[in-house]
């Protein structure tokens, strides 16, 4: 039942994130630590995350900014090899409490960023890549932070999403690959991640239909909800563990 009820928010995540590029792992992943643990849910959401965005690539393939994807992920995937490491000698306690810190955080975060006028050159975006993807190695996701980043640039609509997305792909399968190379990301793991991983593909094309009716303001409400409900969750069974 608990698996089934993932698969289902599964659907709605991918679906929120197929909308606006992120917050698919902000709405799964406390429902992943409450059903298989911290230390599980990490691994399982790389794997989920790199069909989500492997999905988001091919729903807008057409519009992806190829020399953008490749600035990102030049420097990207090796800060997020060296995060994933990092994470794997951190105790699961610490991993809760970094994971609700970072979600609460990044509601100013967000709101600041969005205030600033820039724009950005391929350069700035490989620097982007190494920040980012370091951080992502260790706290599971940077949507949030990855957006202004990526719409400063000038991307919008299926450029920004197609965009991001690559980027991103290539980040997570670096990600699951240092897991695997350290043990943990055994069989198990990834057939968990699949199948979880699977609902978020479905949502991601359900999205697709409906990026052009939404309603940005609103969403970015809701996005903050997510972010405070999320971190109030980890910061709760970090306390508890």
């Amino acid at each position: 039942m608990d698996f089934a009820l993932v698969l289902i928010l599964g659907l709605i995540a991918g679906t929120v994130g197929g909308i606006v590029g992120f917050g698919t792992s902000i709405m799964l992943m406390p429902a992943l630590v409450l059903v298989f643990g911290p230390r599980e849910a990490v691994p399982i959401m790389a794997i989920a995350s790199i069909m989500a965005n492997a999905s988001r690539v091919a729903a807008w393939w057409r519009e992806v900014d190829w020399r953008v994807t490749a600035a990102y992920s030049t420097t990207g995937i090796p800060a997020a090899a060296l995060g994933a490491k990092t994470l794997l000698t951190l105790s699961p306690g610490v991993v809760e409490m970094a994971l609700g810190v970072f979600f609460i955080g990044m509601i100013p975060v967000r709101r600041w960023m969005a205030r600033q006028h820039w724009t950005l050159t391929l350069w700035h975006m490989a620097g982007v890549g190494a920040v980012i993807g370091y951080i992502t190695g260790i706290v599971v996701s940077t949507g949030p932070i990855n957006a202004p980043f990526f719409l400063a640039y000038g991307l919008v609509k299926g450029a920004y999403l197609g965009t991001e997305a690559m980027g991103s792909l290539a980040v997570y399968v670096a990600k699951a690959l240092t897991f695997r190379t350290f043990g943990a990301l055994p069989l198990e793991i990834i057939t968990k991640g699949l199948i979880i991983g699977s609902s978020l593909v479905g949502g991601a094309f359900i999205a697709k239909r409906l990026v052009i009716r939404l309603d940005g303001d609103r969403f970015k409400l809701m996005m903050d909800g997510l972010l405070l409900v999320s971190g109030l969750t980890m910061l709760g069974a970090a306390i508890r563990a």
